[in-house]
């Protein structure tokens, strides 16, 4: 008894994965040269049926043939007959079935019996794989046609008529089987591939919106961190230029909160961007020191801020609620925001007042108003900014609804209104 080492694999284990690769692949090429001259393909195909019709033209059709003395040019006709039709099996399988015919039925008639006939079945195949499934009936009619003409003139002279009637009626429904399962086999290729491509095409797509929206929220938050501190900025340094003639120590006070606000920016701009960071496939990088998102507990901070860069703002708040995370950054930023254009666009000696009011429930409604005497601002759809769509996105996070624009005459100025709903159980 031999003993095989389980350590070493199996020879046929190795052969059969690469053999089997190399007919798909061989398969892949034949197909691929196929569908780029296809009439190659053909000629080479008929005209090797085309000799074995002559071969067995040449004197093999008498073996089974029930009247030997069939003339050899009528014979070699029907040969050509049977057999040249083969070129048009794919375009014009029908028409190509027809032609046939005659042939089949002059062999028949004649009791030349040729094998040539037989070709027939590949026709078959083909309509079957490309036609309609009905065109079989009348194609099966016509087929055994001859048979019946064969049987009738020569009776039992070859076997029974029904050896020689289901003998062909078993040929012609297995040629017809093969070119049916062929197609059922083709057609449910395409569709799965028709199904991969669309789901890589939904892929892509998602993947895209996907990208897009992590852009925008990125240029949101880029947004709101370095438009309102450099906003700060311009303002303290504006007020710095004007108090350097008069008070030096006013001037001094507003460069140590221009340097104050820079590096805060500074901090947030290198926080963000080490997210975004993907430069070290090794994971060597230490982790990026992440900070807590602001909530309204630094809104104090923020005022006294904007408070430096010559905003005077005054606050109002109505109710004690606790808000979630998310909705209490909503808030921090939409009154960043607002202050922000209001440093932007108020002009000079502009005043801002926020009005905060906690609701039952958790609702909460927020008013930012100021008296500005400057520049409107500008449509988004015209300046591409992102504040009032930011905002609005914000907003609608949580079903809420905000309102961007100026007060109403005789009224000064612009307004802010935002308000959020209960929150909804969970």
């Amino acid at each position: 008894m031999d003993h095989v080492d389980p350590a070493q694999p199996v020879p046929e284990h190795r052969a059969a994965e690469p053999l089997t690769e190399y007919v798909q692949r061989v398969n892949r090429r034949v197909r691929a040269f196929d569908r780029r001259r296809p009439l190659v393909w053909d000629l080479h195909l008929t005209g090797f049926w085309v000799l074995a019709a002559l071969v067995d033209a040449s004197g093999g059709w008498r073996n089974v043939a029930h009247e030997r003395g069939v003339p050899v040019g009528l014979v070699v006709a029907l040969s050509l007959a049977l057999s040249v039709p083969l070129l048009w099996r794919r375009s014009h399988p029908r028409v190509a079935l027809l032609v046939t015919l005659p042939a089949a039925l002059v062999s028949a008639w004649s009791g030349a019996a040729l094998q040539a006939a037989l070709l027939e079945l590949l026709l078959v195949h083909h309509i079957a794989l490309r036609r309609p499934l009905r065109d079989l009936w009348w194609v099966a009619a016509l087929v055994t046609v001859p048979t019946c003409v064969a049987v009738a003139r020569y009776g039992d002279g070859a076997g029974s008529w029904n050896q020689q009637l289901g003998s062909q009626l078993l040929s012609l429904c297995v040629a017809a089987l093969i070119g049916v399962t062929v197609r059922a086999r083709r057609d449910h290729t395409a569709v799965l591939e028709e199904r991969a491509r669309r789901l890589e095409t939904e892929r892509d797509q998602q993947v895209r919106l996907a990208a897009a929206a992590e852009r925008a929220r990125i240029a949101r938050e880029m947004h709101d961190i370095i438009g309102h501190n450099l906003s700060v900025i311009t303002g303290l340094a504006d007020g710095g230029r004007y108090a350097a003639a008069k008070s030096p120590d006013r001037a001094t006070q507003a460069l140590d909160a221009i340097s104050t606000t820079s590096r805060q920016a500074l901090g947030e701009l290198r926080r963000l961007l080490d997210v975004l960071r993907d430069d070290d496939p090794d994971g060597t990088r230490a982790a990026p020191e992440l900070a807590p998102q602001p909530a309204l507990t630094d809104l104090d901070h923020l005022l006294e801020g904007v408070r430096k860069a010559g905003l005077p703002v005054r606050t109002t708040v109505q109710g004690d609620a606790a808000l979630p995370e998310g909705r209490q950054l909503t808030l921090y930023r939409v009154i960043q925001e607002a202050l922000t254009n209001t440093l932007k666009h108020a002009g000079p000696d502009a005043t801002a007042h926020i009005d905060l009011s906690y609701e039952a429930g958790g609702a909460v409604t927020l008013t930012v108003t100021d008296t500005g005497r400057g520049t409107p601002l500008p449509s988004p759809a015209l300046s591409g900014g992102r504040g009032v769509p930011g905002m609005r996105e914000r907003t609608s996070l949580y079903g809420g609804t905000l309102e961007a624009g100026p007060r109403p005459a005789p009224e000064q100025g612009w307004r802010v209104h935002l308000h959020l709903p209960e929150e909804s159980p969970q």
